[in-house]
């Protein structure tokens, strides 16, 4: 067989470079579409979570629990209304018929006792109060003077003297702020219940007026954040006025206070929480509030589990190994937390397991991550490492968010009825209205009559606030 000469053989290798250079493009090409795909898969993973879409928790369990209490002997006591207390304020008496009802025996009916039956209603007849204020002037300086009933929530006279009573105010601001309804519902359900004409502005108009009345309030419960013992903070998204703006909740043992603010960055969360504060930060893992230096932080665990949760959603192969480890390494951590606050751990036997934990954590990450989205996770975990098993050191402290979680939600409900914010104003009312709502359900306050103690002057002190001015 005749042996190749020079020109074939360079001929063959200017084919196969070209051969290689076009592989390359295609895999190059391919690599750009993987890598597309996958931020694609990402995003809507993330979507899916995010607290703007309707709540899920997965798919539904295959064999689900039976509902509803156990048969049988594990039924328990069967709950009941329990008789109302005190006099009752009307009484209906309910008289037997003179015959049997039977159609076929008409006899004689005999009395052999008398039940009660009790019946908790609510009135739908409004009270409209006239109050006969007495206008003078004093007799050396000529001074006006308006005296002032406890009742009222204004000294507005003529043109706006009629007004809707501190009771009525109260329950416009928690049916918004608490259950959700719009303004146009609330002066729906005021004329339908209650026979009450409002105008959706006028309901509008009450809790900026309550808004108002409740800022020293607010003020004083800002103020009491930085010196609390932890702080759970987070944030969501909101709208005012159309554009994009944050919700921000801190939570604490004795408050919690909301912001709604254009930005989410360190500059906002900074003057509530305090530059300088030494306390616990329990958070997840947004950047900023790294930042704080002198506190000692918690990342929160719920977070991590989550994140590596959706990776073994899409993880392939040897993919998986790194987060099926992780939610292994976290879910021990937390059985650990159970046992020591279980009394079945010593101080000693503790600290050991806790070294353990943060040897096994660091073999984790000493592996060389080839996928993408475990290479991020891995730096994460290197960067916070510090901050993962706080928990541990200190006793009672919470391993995730769930409070800052929990403050969040309703406010995140409510932004899917009525989507944020029309004004700058409305979003400080908002900020100062929940935050006087879930700080005074922490002090077990009946918010109703709070915001009408505060409506008509009367100052609420929520121990152990501080007093302020």
């Amino acid at each position: 067989m005749a042996q190749p000469t020079y020109e074939q053989l360079m001929a063959e290798n200017q084919h196969l470079r070209r051969q290689v250079a076009q592989l390359q493009s295609q895999a190059a090409q391919f690599q750009a579409q993987v890598q597309r795909l996958t931020a694609q898969l990402q995003e809507a993973l993330r979507a899916s979570k995010r607290q703007a879409a309707p709540f899920a928790k997965g798919e539904p369990k295959a064999n689900p629990k039976t509902p509803g209490r156990k048969a049988g002997d594990n039924y328990g006591p069967k709950a009941h209304r329990p008789i109302p207390h005190g006099a009752p304020d009307e009484i209906i008496d309910v008289p037997l018929p003179p015959r049997c009802t039977d159609p076929g025996c008409g006899g004689r009916v005999v009395e052999d006792r008398v039940a009660h039956q009790y019946q908790m209603e609510i009135p739908r007849r409004p009270i409209c109060r006239r109050f006969d204020i007495h206008v003078g002037h004093c007799a050396t300086c000529d001074r006006r003077i308006q005296p002032r009933h406890l009742l009222q929530t204004s000294d507005a006279l003529g043109a706006a003297a009629s007004q809707l009573g501190p009771d009525a105010q109260a329950l416009i601001v928690h049916l918004n702020k608490h259950a959700g309804l719009s303004q146009g519902k609330i002066a729906g359900l005021f004329a339908d219940l209650f026979h009450i004409r409002v105008t959706a502005s006028g309901t509008c108009q009450a809790m900026l007026r309550a808004a108002r009345r409740c800022e020293p309030l607010y003020q004083r419960i800002r103020a009491s954040v930085p010196q609390a013992p932890w702080i759970v903070p987070d944030e969501t998204g909101w709208r005012v006025g159309g554009k994009p703006a944050w919700m921000h909740a801190f939570v604490t043992p004795t408050a919690t206070v909301y912001h709604v603010a254009r930005g989410r960055g360190y500059p906002v969360a900074a003057p509530i929480i305090g530059y300088h504060y030494t306390g616990k930060l329990v958070h997840d893992g947004w950047a900023p509030y790294d930042q704080f230096i002198f506190a000692l932080h918690q990342q929160c665990l719920n977070h991590l589990l989550s994140r590596s949760k959706e990776l073994l959603a899409t993880a392939v192969g040897a993919a998986a190994v790194f987060p099926r480890r992780v939610r292994v390494l976290l879910h021990d951590a937390l059985d650990l937390r159970d046992r020591r606050d279980a009394g079945r751990l010593s101080p000693h036997g503790l600290a050991v397991a806790r070294g353990h934990l943060h040897a096994r954590l660091d073999r984790l990450l000493y592996w060389t991550q080839d996928n993408p989205e475990n290479e991020r996770l891995a730096k994460h975990l290197a960067k916070h490492r510090q901050q993962l098993f706080t928990f541990l050191k200190v006793p009672g402290l919470d391993a995730t968010n769930w409070r800052a979680e929990q403050a969040i939600r309703p406010a995140a409900v409510n932004r899917k009825v009525w989507g944020g914010n029309r004004t700058e104003a409305g979003a400080h009312a908002q900020s100062v209205l929940l935050t006087t709502l879930r700080t005074g359900r922490q002090h077990f306050r009946d918010s109703l009559q709070m915001f009408a103690d505060i409506l008509c002057g009367r100052r609420v002190r929520l121990a152990p606030l501080p007093a302020g001015p």
